[in-house]
C-alpha cells in the first residue's frame, strides 16, 4: 500500500509530457505524439517558437516538469570561455580556472521566460576540465516537486521547483580523468536520477569510487556502496522489473544493484576502459554499451540475472560496434547506436541481427549528444550545429538536415510538441505555432 501511494504521489507530480532527467523518462529518449514541424531552419527563424540566451558553458540537457524547464550552467569570470568541439584525441585540460558561478535556472517552457535563477556555489573550481567539456556536464533531475543538480566536486544541490534551496551534499573530490594518465583531469558528467523518493549518484573516480542514495526530501544519506572502478561518465538507470535493478556502466564491470539497499546483485565483465553511455531498457532487455577501443561492446542483457553474468544465459547478444559517447536508443524493437564519428548501427533488440551500419555525413565535428526519437523520426544533434533527422526502420535512408547555427553538445528534450535544443549560448524551442 505504501509503495502504491508513493507511485500515485509521483504520478500526480509528473505528467505525460514531462522530460524529468537525462534523455527523458528512464533515459529512453522516446516521446511519440509530438507532431513536430516537417521543415524548420533555426538561423532563419523558421519553426522556432522562441530562443533564449543562456549565460555560461554547459553540456547538461534541459529537463521539464509541467510548464517548468530547468537548466544548469557554469558562469566563468573570464569574458569569453570556450570549449573545443570535434573529433580528436587530446586529453588537454582547459586553462580557465577562474571563479565560477554554478547556477540552476528555471524557465517557462512555453515562452522561455526566466522564472528563477539560483547560484548554487561560487568559487574557483576544485578540478580542471577537459577542453571539450564544461563545469556543468551533468543533467539535473526532477520528480515534479524537487530539482537536484550535480556539479561534480562542487557538490549535489536540491531545490524545490519554485527555487527554494532544500539541501546540499558534498561528495568529496571526484577526480575524473584518464585512468592511465591520472594527471589529466577531465571533469565529471554522470547525472543524478530520482526514483521512488531516492536520489542516486554514481561517483567513479581515480580512487574511492562509490554509488550513493539520498532521500530526495531531506538529503539524508540512505546507503553508500563502494565500487572498485575506474573513472566513468555514464548515468545510472533503474530497470523496473519484478525486482527493480539499479544498473551502472563501468570499465571493470557493468553492475546491477538493489536500489533499496545498494547491495550488488550481478556484474558483467568485458566493458571498455572508458565508459560514458547510459544503460537503457525495453521490456526485459537491457542495453549497455561503450566505445573505447579495442573492446567497444554493445551488450543486450536479460533482466533478472544474479551473480557473474559473463558468458552466461542472461547475455542475450553482444557485438563490437559500441558508441563512445552517445547513449543508444531503443525504438519499436530496434536498437540504434550512434558513434561520435557519425557511424550509426541498427540492430534487432531480441536477436542482435544487424540491419545496417552506415555513416551520417556530418561536417567534421561529429556527435556527442545522444539521439532522441518522436513519431518515427530520430533526431541526432551534431557538434557542427546541425540536427540530422533519420527515419526509423530497418533500411538506412540519408537524413534530412536542419541547421541550428550553434554547436550542439547537449542531448535534446521533447515535450508537448516542442523539440528543445541547447546550443553553445542559446536554448531553442522548435515546434509548430498553435494555429498551424
Amino acid at each position: 500500500m505504501i509503495r502504491l501511494l508513493a507511485c500515485l504521489t509521483l504520478a500526480a507530480a509528473l505528467h505525460a509530457e514531462d522530460w524529468p532527467s537525462f534523455r527523458g523518462p528512464h533515459a529512453a529518449g522516446v516521446a511519440d505524439g509530438q507532431n513536430l514541424p516537417a521543415r524548420w531552419n533555426a538561423p532563419a527563424g523558421e519553426g522556432v517558437l522562441f530562443k533564449v540566451p543562456v549565460l555560461g558553458l554547459a553540456h547538461s540537457s534541459p529537463i521539464i516538469s509541467g510548464n517548468r524547464l530547468f537548466l544548469t550552467t557554469a558562469v566563468s569570470s573570464v569574458a569569453d570561455p570556450t570549449f573545443k568541439p570535434g573529433l580528436y584525441g587530446a586529453g588537454t585540460a582547459a586553462a580557465d580556472q577562474s571563479v565560477h558561478e554554478w547556477r540552476v535556472i528555471c524557465l517557462d517552457k512555453r515562452t522561455g521566460k526566466t522564472q528563477w535563477s539560483r547560484v548554487a556555489v561560487k568559487r574557483k573550481p576544485t578540478d580542471k576540465r577537459h577542453i571539450k567539456a564544461t563545469y556543468a556536464n551533468a543533467t539535473p533531475a526532477t520528480d515534479g516537486k524537487h530539482v537536484v543538480a550535480l556539479f561534480g566536486s562542487e557538490g549535489l544541490f536540491a531545490y524545490s521547483v519554485v527555487g527554494e534551496l532544500l539541501w546540499k551534499q558534498h561528495l568529496g573530490r571526484l577526480d575524473v580523468g584518464a585512468y592511465d594518465l591520472p594527471e589529466y583531469e577531465w571533469g565529471s558528467a554522470s547525472s543524478p536520477i530520482i526514483w521512488r523518493g531516492k536520489v542516486f549518484v554514481q561517483c567513479d573516480s581515480q580512487k574511492d569510487s562509490f554509488i550513493v542514495a539520498f532521500d530526495v526530501k531531506t538529503g539524508r544519506e540512505l546507503w553508500r556502496t563502494p565500487r572498485d572502478e575506474l573513472p566513468s561518465w555514464g548515468t545510472p538507470n533503474v530497470w523496473p522489473g519484478q525486482e527493480p535493478e539499479l544498473v551502472t556502466n563501468g570499465s571493470k564491470f557493468i553492475r546491477g544493484y538493489h536500489p533499496e539497499t545498494g547491495k550488488e546483485l550481478w556484474r558483467l565483465d568485458g566493458s571498455s576502459k572508458i565508459t560514458a553511455p547510459t544503460p537503457v531498457f525495453a521490456g526485459d532487455r537491457i542495453i549497455v554499451a561503450s566505445g573505447r577501443h579495442p573492446e567497444r561492446p554493445i551488450f543486450c542483457l536479460i533482466g533478472g540475472g544474479r551473480g557473474n553474468l559473463t558468458g552466461g544465459e542472461h547475455v542475450a547478444w553482444q557485438n563490437r560496434r559500441g558508441p563512445y559517447m552517445p547513449t543508444p536508443l531503443i525504438y519499436r524493437g530496434k536498437v540504434y547506436a550512434l558513434n561520435n564519428s557519425g557511424l550509426i548501427g541498427c540492430y534487432d533488440l531480441k536477436t542482435g541481427r544487424e540491419h545496417y551500419f552506415e555513416r551520417i555525413r556530418h561536417r567534421g565535428h561529429g556527435f556527442s549528444a545522444s539521439p532522441v526519437v518522436a513519431d518515427g523520426k530520430i533526431y541526432c544533434a551534431g557538434e557542427d550545429g546541425i540536427v540530422f533527422v533519420l527515419t526509423a526502420g530497418e533500411q538506412f535512408q540519408p537524413p534530412v538536415e536542419y541547421p541550428v547555427g550553434e554547436t550542439l553538445m547537449a542531448s535534446p528534450a521533447l515535450s508537448d510538441g516542442v523539440l528543445y535544443l541547447r546550443g553553445t549560448r542559446t536554448l531553442f524551442a522548435i515546434g509548430k505555432k498553435k494555429d498551424q
